[in-house]
């Protein structure tokens, strides 16, 4: 018998989210491997079958759980009708970086994240193509999941030291006009370009720094890698200094943003 309990977060759930994003992630690698049709939505992003492929697995491995909990999905957003009355639904970008995945660079990933009151206190994310992952909960702690799904605890590297370059990484497909005063401030510094999600994982991995995005990206394109920044110790905060919160979904577009490795 489903169950709308309000604390539902735990290992097991952790556990059945990342089989659900990993079956996600293997069926758009069936896609990946073979010849694909590019369609573009109303606002102009692309969209691929791998992208309806993912969600329809996402949404039917949800819907199985125990908990019911609404769904928000990118590839589905008039099918939610809000949160439940604790306070929760489910955030899921299929395919996060259509754009990588269509220059089949692999930076691509799968991204489910649970959101409750406006944070998200779950999250897993799955880069298929380079057989990585990386999963979160609230008191579980963050982890990088390797192909033979060995988990490793990850955590933020803090701020450099006085003097030691920054480490920022930054979106290859969506470069912004006001990134470059952004980090005129931040001072000596490298890029590392990546793409989807990762850019966030990276951060609570400890290999970089800073991510400052200072462009338009949508709550489903940062949730489940929110959640494991949080636990990985760092900050996902708009440019006032406050945590981005996810607890208007009606809006859907984030503020402009920076993920803090501290």
């Amino acid at each position: 018998m489903p169950t709308n309990s309000v604390s539902v977060i735990d290992q097991a759930l952790l556990d059945a989210v990342e089989v659900i994003a990993r079956e996600a992630g293997d069926a758009i690698m069936s896609v990946y491997a073979r010849e694909f049709s590019v369609e573009e939505k109303e606002d102009k992003s692309p969209l691929t079958e791998a992208d309806k492929a993912a969600h329809n697995v996402i949404v039917r491995g949800l819907k199985a759980l125990p908990v019911q909990i609404p769904i928000l999905s990118e590839e589905d957003i008039e099918g939610f009708a809000g949160a439940d009355t604790a306070g929760r639904y489910w955030l899921v970008d299929p395919l996060d970086g259509t754009k990588e995945f269509i220059k089949r660079n692999g930076e691509f990933t799968v991204n489910i994240a649970l959101i409750e009151n406006g944070k998200p206190v779950l999250g897993v994310v799955t880069a298929p193509a380079l057989e990585v992952g990386y999963v979160a909960a609230k008191g579980l702690g963050a982890f990088k999941v390797e192909a033979d799904g060995s988990r490793k605890a990850i955590s933020v590297a803090g701020n450099p030291k006085a003097g030691v370059t920054w480490r920022v990484v930054g979106s290859r497909s969506h470069p912004s006009p006001d990134l470059a005063a952004w980090l005129e401030k931040l001072g000596e510094h490298t890029m590392l370009p990546m793409g989807s999600s990762l850019k966030l994982c990276i951060i609570a991995e400890g290999f970089a720094d800073a991510y400052p995005r200072l462009g338009p990206t949508c709550l489903w394109d940062t949730g489940a890698a929110h959640a494991v920044v949080l636990e990985a110790g760092g900050r996902v905060e708009t440019l006032e200094g406050t945590p981005l919160s996810y607890a208007n979904p009606s809006e859907k577009l984030n503020p402009y943003f920076v993920v803090w490795g501290n």
